[in-house]
């Protein structure tokens, strides 16, 4: 059981490594190209190997539950746009950060549409969570700047497509749930593609086509450590012991605090490492 546990350990700090890694390259890219298309780029390889797996070993779909695999999908889809998009404007630390508060509105939305019961943990790690928010967003009076609250958003966002699973994950096989996933977020970026020209926002913008070789091979780097990072997780909770291996999977914060400074973030002052603290310690708590 030790050894077991010690494996998941190892596999989710490898995991947590290279999610930090596919952030950093994110924000590389982001220098060349829009979120959106670093979306579109991400999700389109996945449905390619999706697609290739699912056609070798098929598997059934239930059309009578259709509305929420599609919905799981477009909450995952605005989940990883407002991710994307706030790691090119903040810092990748703080952008990760917001991005980990999912577990708090899974346990605020679990209550409301699940009927689950919030017992004192899950309260607590609701309070300690959004106080955490507020040190590292420094609102400004009730003014929150729209990139931190993009962040929060999308961790709303995040915890909605998780608890959407909840209703889908004996139903649909798991590859079939990742599929939806990354086809919604194959699909509506050339939609919004269309529409960019009409629109004023920096948000949604129109498609550039990279022209340098180096933004090609980070968009393959990027799709290889997403898939390393996602096979790496799913190993890490098999083992045993989940509870003590998902609160290692918070190391992807130190490891994004890092990538971040080497890219040209600054250091997190006092009151931020008190507020990553706080949402560490609330997205512990949450899970009990």
């Amino acid at each position: 059981m030790i050894k077991d546990l010690n494996n998941g350990i190892f596999y989710m700090l490898a995991s947590s490594f290279l999610g930090a890694v596919n952030g950093a390259i994110a924000k590389t890219l982001a220098s060349s190209i829009p979120a959106l298309e670093i979306v579109f780029f991400r999700n389109i390889l996945g449905v390619i190997i999706i697609l290739a797996i699912l056609k070798h070993t098929p598997s059934h779909i239930d059309r009578k539950n259709l509305p929420f695999l599609v919905l799981r999908g477009f909450f995952g889809f605005v989940a990883m746009f407002l991710f994307f998009y706030t790691i090119t404007v903040i810092p990748l630390g703080d952008a990760i950060t917001l991005n980990k508060t999912s577990p708090i509105f899974v346990a605020i939305l679990s209550f409301f549409i699940l009927r689950e019961k919030l017992n004192i943990y899950k309260i607590t790690a609701i309070l300690l969570g959004f106080a955490g928010v507020i040190m590292i967003a420094k609102p400004s009076g009730f003014e929150l700047d729209f990139p931190y609250f993009l962040g929060i958003l999308g961790g709303f966002f995040a915890a909605s497509a998780y608890t959407t699973i909840n209703k889908i994950k004996h139903i649909y096989d798991s590859r079939v749930i990742v599929l939806s996933f990354m086809g919604m977020g194959s699909i509506l970026p050339l939609l919004l593609f269309l529409i960019a020209p009409y629109m004023n926002t920096p948000l949604i913008k129109e498609f550039i086509l990279p022209k340098e070789l180096n933004s090609y091979l980070l968009i393959g780097l990027m799709a290889l450590t997403a898939t390393l990072s996602q096979w790496l997780l799913t190993k890490a909770y098999s083992a045993k012991n989940i509870s003590v291996v998902a609160t290692i999977s918070y190391s992807i914060i130190p490891f994004a605090v890092f990538f971040g400074v080497m890219l040209g973030d600054k250091l997190p002052d006092s009151i931020t490492l008190t507020g990553i603290f706080l949402i560490v310690v609330a997205g512990i708590l949450s899970k009990k």
